[in-house]
This record gives C-alpha cells, structure tokens and sequence, in this order.
C-alpha cells in the first residue's frame, strides 16, 4: 500500500505543485506532458484557463498533484479577479511552486508583476523557462540572469513543454522535493475534475479554437443533463450561454453549421478522453450577465467576491 514502507524501501512522498505565469505562457501544455494526458484544455488564446485544474502523476514512490492555475494578469472585471485570485491561492496550497515564463516574452509587465507577488510571499519558487525551441540558446543565459536577479528562485530549469524538452528532469527534481507522506490519490487516476465539468471544458475549448476575436471569452459552457445508457456510451446535454443576441447568431452560423461544427469536434474529443460513445446535444441561449451568476464561480471554484 502507498504509505506503508520498511527500512529497505524508498519512502512514499506526496504534495501539490502550483504551476503558475502570465496568460498563454504554457501552463496547460506542461500540465498535460508531465500527467502524459490530456487533463487541462489548450488554446492558442490567453486566459482559457478559469479555474484551477489539478493533474496527477507518479514519479517513482513521488505522487504529484500539479495545480495549473489561470493566469495572473492584470485583473479589470469580476471574472478577471476571482481568476487571478485563484491562482494566488494555488501558489498559498502549494508544497512547491512553480513559476513558468515564456522565454520570447521576457520579464515583460505581467511576469514582473508575479515576482513581485512571490515577493509578497516570502517563498522561494522553481523557474521554469518555457517555449525553448522558439529561441536561440544564447538568449537563454542573459534571460535567466535578468530573472535571477530578483533572487525569488531556488532552481532553473529549461524545457519546452510543447516537445518535452527538459520536462522529465523538471519532474524527477519535483518528485523529489516533495514532503514524505501517504498518496492521496488512487494510483491510475489523473485528475480530480468532474465529468460533467471535464466535458463542459473541452466544448469550450473547441469553442475557442473555431471561434474568433472576443466572442470565447463572453462564452460559458454548463453540462446540464448527463445520462450513462445500457449499451456503455453517454447522453450529455450542454447549454452555451452569450451575453448578447448577436453572439447567438454567430455561434450558431449559417443554418446551424457552426455549432454542429463545434459539437462534432467536442464530441470525438470527448469519445477520445472518456474512452466510450458520446451523444452530445448543444444548444445556445442568451444569459446577458453570466458572468455576474455566483453558480458559476462555484462551478469553477472561484470566490465571486474577489
């Protein structure tokens, strides 16, 4: 059992790991190649991510519990808040914290911001440079001592959590930093997100890949009916709510193709993820303040009086 050692084997160990940085800086990307699945959706967007996301893995006798957060911005509406503050509660939970920066960005106006929150803290972080295949090396020594200099850091590491560069080391120095102590979690699991919620995220993030501009982000996503059938596969029943009559139109398309389109593609991401048959059933309606509900700040985990 996890937990229970003798004088010849490795202690157990287990703990959370914040990983934390400004908007698109690749958390997500990192989370789903150190769990090596799919647990966080992904988005070339900034600020797809809304609440906190925990992924599972095992490294040796290590469990652990990564905790990707949204990213840490300068915060202008409610939703904006509750995100921000979500992350600094994960860095508040955290065993270790980790802070990702994306090396073509630099110490730019948001990362500066984040070393003055681990400031605040009073508690040493990993640097994690992300995104190292998109620069030159030689760019990486100056970009390090730059951050460096803000003395916030116990370690540095270099990856890139797109091809895998790096990750495995950055993993094995976590697992082993980790406090000593029983796995919290059953050994094959993955993540500690509900199916009805799991589901509602990777619609919206179809939504976010197949739609343009501003319109994801005055979107939500609520998995309102959730039915196992006899034959294995599942019936999910979605409502997508806008803000504004227009939105509707455009989400819905032409006859209806956009939608069935973002349907279509949630629905075998769905089928891949949960391994079974999926019946997904979407419709649109117009909620003008969503974003003022408390229910979905609860959903989310977020403190509607941020």
């Amino acid at each position: 059992m996890p937990g229970l050692t003798s004088e010849a084997e490795t202690p157990t160990r287990c703990g959370f790991v914040a990983l934390i940085g400004a908007p698109n800086a690749g958390k997500s990307t990192l989370l789903n190649r150190l769990v090596g699945a799919k647990v966080s959706i992904v988005t070339p967007k900034v600020q797809t991510t809304r609440s906190r996301v925990r992924g599972i893995t095992l490294a040796g006798a290590s469990q652990i519990v990564f905790v990707d957060t949204p990213g840490i911005f300068a915060p202008r509406r409610r939703l904006d808040r509750a995100m921000v503050q979500a992350a600094w509660r994960g860095v508040a939970d955290a065993d270790l914290v980790v802070l990702l920066v994306d090396v073509a960005h630099g110490l730019d106006a948001d990362v500066a911001r984040i070393l003055e929150g681990l400031g605040k803290t009073r508690r040493p972080a990993i640097l994690a440079l992300n995104k190292i295949d998109k620069v030159a090396h030689d760019a990486l020594l100056p970009l390090t001592q730059q951050l460096s200099a803000a003395d916030r850091f116990s370690d540095v590491f270099m990856i890139s959590a797109l091809t895998g560069d790096g990750v495995v080391t950055l993993r094995t120095h976590l697992a082993a930093h980790l406090p000593e102590g029983p796995w919290l979690y059953p050994e094959d699991q993955l993540s500690d997100m509900p199916e009805r919620l799991l589901a509602a995220e990777v619609t919206r993030e179809q939504l976010f890949l197949q739609l343009q501009q501003e319109l994801p982000y005055a979107l939500t996503v609520e998995t309102e009916y959730w039915q196992d059938k006899p034959d294995g596969s599942a019936r999910i029943d979605q409502m997508v709510y806008v803000r504004r009559q227009g939105h509707k139109g455009i989400l819905l398309g032409k006859g209806g193709q956009q939608i069935k389109a973002v349907g279509q593609a949630a629905r075998v991401e769905l089928e891949r993820m949960l391994d079974r048959r999926v019946h997904l059933f979407l419709r649109v309606k117009v909620r003008e303040n969503w974003t003022e509900d408390p229910a979905r700040y609860r959903t989310w985990n977020l403190d509607f009086n941020a």
